[in-house]
């Protein structure tokens, strides 16, 4: 499905009875009088939606199914048709159009655009209400929380995945590539050999996947009909180590325990997987010996746990999964916000303290700050988010300066990064002691640890080696990427403590770079002899548009 051309039947605009046209009476008065005497400003600025005698007067209400049909077509979002509503009557009082009489222009035309939405689509009436309720009571929150959801996850658009060891690769048409690292078939050929070149997971023929997480020896595969698709260790667990996840499969196969819940997103931590609903809620494999996610299971439990507390009645855009904690963005009538649960070591939850979570808990430091969270990442050890604004906030543990205040210090709630504030940001990714940030202009940086190139500050010279893996305390733009002349929409990096890390960098035409470890095939390009890494930048040969 596409999330810019609808299946469904949208809004009709023919054969809408229109309401009265107000008379528009224009004084008799000579052209030179009026040259001569001019209406007062304040008289001429003046625009009424409903019409009167005033000339120049433009009434909206002299058909309104054109302007449903120009709010609908411009794409407004939600925030420019509250506003609409807010300062003009005409724009909130009933329109008296199917398919409900009694919404308003700027409801219905939120309708509208939120049935062109992929995931919305496929759902019944009584689902689209019940999401209208979770979302507040209107539907121009409804189409926030879709949108929003889009735009964080690149959901039906093309994404890179820089997993443990291998790497999973995204067209925009829902074709799914796969190379490196294969010890337990997690690249789905049916086979645990390394490929050192992307290649096409066939079985997938005929299916479109919208979203892929990868975690060590596995892969989560989400499709545009919500289905979950798994391949490598068989374990939802315990992936990286221990007696689970001992079974292995080699071919995408359908989680069945999830058969009944529409999926949009998946995310995997370490002892942990987690799951996102079209509907905003939070589902957790594992990990529940001691209620560590709020509900008390077996470590290899197979089935879905809802995410209690705080979140189960707050719609969530998107999760992010870290070392023995997640994540969560919610979407709230009263503006974004962000909760956390799990292992607090090193502040990483955002609290101010270093204690566990059982349960989600708001992180309170956004209001504090001002910031509305749009996006959000979680590293090994340490947090980012991107506020609407473009500032960026970083938290959690500071080693090799990954939180980019200049330092290694530990920062226990979420702090700005002061020597950002001369870019706007719209993207961030986070690894194990590493962070990138894309700009607005298309532009990366990178800071913290520079351990297997992945930084990309350096070419990889002869003359560079010493400098290579050097640690980089404050954001540094990434030269190497700006001389593409490409403007970067998506980095990817490796987010485990058991891997060397590997970074893609995706354009905004499609063409993917890839650079740091490659030992295992996962840079999906060839590497010289003894060679183990790449600290340039390499356009790996697959497109992604």
């Amino acid at each position: 499905m596409d999330a810019t051309t609808s299946g469904t039947p949208t809004i009709q605009f023919h054969n809408i009875p229109e309401q009265q046209i107000a008379a528009l009476v224009i004084p008799e008065q000579p052209i030179v009088a009026l040259i001569n005497n001019p209406l007062p400003i304040c008289e001429r600025q003046q625009r009424h939606c409903f019409g009167n005698v005033s000339p120049g007067e433009f009434p909206l209400s002299a058909n309104p199914s054109i302007v449903l049909h120009v709010l609908t077509g411009c794409n407004l979002d939600p925030q420019d048709l509250a506003k609409l509503e807010a300062t003009c009557s005409f724009f909130r009082q009933p329109a008296h159009f199917a398919p409900d009489h009694e919404l308003s222009l700027a409801e219905l035309a939120a309708l509208d655009m939120c049935q062109k939405r992929a995931i919305f689509k496929p759902m019944t009436e009584e689902q689209r209400q019940d999401l209208k309720q979770r979302c507040g009571g209107s539907w121009k929150l409804v189409l926030r929380f879709l949108l929003a959801g889009e735009a964080c996850s690149r959901r039906e658009k093309s994404q890179a995945i820089a997993g443990p060891g291998h790497s999973i690769a995204v067209t925009s048409k829902g074709v799914v590539y796969s190379f490196g690292s294969n010890s337990s078939g997690q690249l789905g050929h049916g086979t645990t050999e390394e490929e050192w070149r992307p290649r096409p997971i066939r079985s997938l023929q005929g299916i479109r996947i919208i979203q892929a997480a990868a975690g060590a020896g596995k892969t989560m595969l989400i499709s545009d009909t919500g289905r979950v698709y798994a391949f490598g260790k068989d374990s939802f667990g315990e992936a990286e180590y221990g007696p689970q996840g001992s079974k292995m499969v080699t071919t995408p196969q359908v989680v069945e325990s999830l058969k009944d819940i529409f999926v949009v997103q998946a995310a995997v931590g370490n002892f942990f997987t987690a799951i996102l609903s079209r509907e905003g809620r939070v589902y957790t494999f594992a990990w529940g010996n001691e209620s560590k996610l709020g509900h008390q299971t077996e470590q290899n439990d197979l089935e879905p746990r809802p995410l209690l507390g705080a979140l189960e009645n707050i719609p969530v855009v998107q999760i992010a999964a870290g070392y023995c904690y997640l994540l969560a963005l919610a979407c709230q009538p009263t503006g974004m916000s962000v909760y956390s649960v799990g292992c607090g070591l090193g502040g990483k939850l955002g609290h101010g303290t270093r204690t566990d979570e059982k349960y989600p808990r708001l992180i309170e430091q956004f209001q504090t700050i001002n910031l509305q969270p749009m996006v959000v990442a979680a590293g090994a050890w340490h947090a980012a988010v991107v506020g609407r604004d473009g500032r960026v906030c970083t938290w959690g543990w500071g080693r090799y300066g990954c939180l980019g205040h200049g330092n290694e210090d530990c920062e226990s709630v979420p702090k700005v990064v002061e020597a950002l504030n001369g870019i706007k940001a719209v993207h961030v990714a986070t690894g194990d002691y590493t962070t990138f940030v894309v700009s607005d202009a298309g532009d990366v940086y990178s800071f913290g640890c520079g351990e297997s190139s992945s930084l990309g500050h350096n070419t990889g010279d002869v003359d560079e080696q010493v400098n290579m893996h050097s640690n980089i305390l404050s954001p540094a733009l990434v030269t190497s990427l700006k001389e593409m002349n490409e403007r970067v929409v998506q980095i990817s990096l490796t987010n485990s403590i058991y891997w060397n890390a590997h970074t893609f960098a995706l354009t905004e035409t499609g063409k993917l770079y890839a650079f740091g470890a490659g030992d295992k095939g996962q840079l999906g390009i060839d590497l010289a002899e003894n060679q183990t890494e790449r600290a340039k930048p390499e356009k790996v040969e697959i497109d992604l548009s």
